[in-house]
């Protein structure tokens, strides 16, 4: 029903270890939202990055992103693990609107995730930090 919040999943008051491992390593997931205008679920694959200890949602530069705007309007959404560990996480994401920020997790995005050569990166990263859709995320604490 349109405007409901969602349930979300629990992991376990105590998260497993595979699943703390899984969010450290970041790569492909799914995410499901909640539509700013229609309330629906709205579940879309994603990268996601993980920088000393903060979690990072990522997508290439260029346009924007509904995922985006639904989190703005629905900070809390899910987080599906999917390769090698399957779980669905409860999560709450921000923007991050400081460049610094963007620039510094950026660059290691590319660089570190993604394995892009350095020089390439440093001259392509002012696109990224003005167009990449960006939203740093932590998990809800359900305890």
């Amino acid at each position: 029903m349109p405007g409901n919040k969602p349930v979300f999943p629990r992991v376990g008051a105590v998260m497993d270890t595979a699943v703390k491992e899984a969010l450290e390593r970041g790569g492909t997931v799914d995410i499901t939202t909640i539509g700013r205008k229609s309330g629906l679920e709205r579940r879309t694959e994603i990268y996601f990055h993980q920088f000393d200890g903060k979690f990072y949602l990522t997508g290439r530069p260029g346009f924007k992103r509904d995922w985006v705007a639904n989190i703005v309007a629905n900070p809390e959404f899910t987080l599906h693990l999917k390769h090698g560990v399957t779980a669905d996480i409860a999560v709450r994401g921000e923007p991050v609107p400081d460049p610094e920020e963007r620039s510094r997790i950026l660059y290691r995005a590319l660089t570190e995730s993604w394995g892009s050569d350095p020089e390439r990166s440093r001259a392509a990263l002012d696109r990224w930090v003005e167009t990449a859709p960006f939203i740093r995320f932590e998990p809800v604490d359900q305890t």
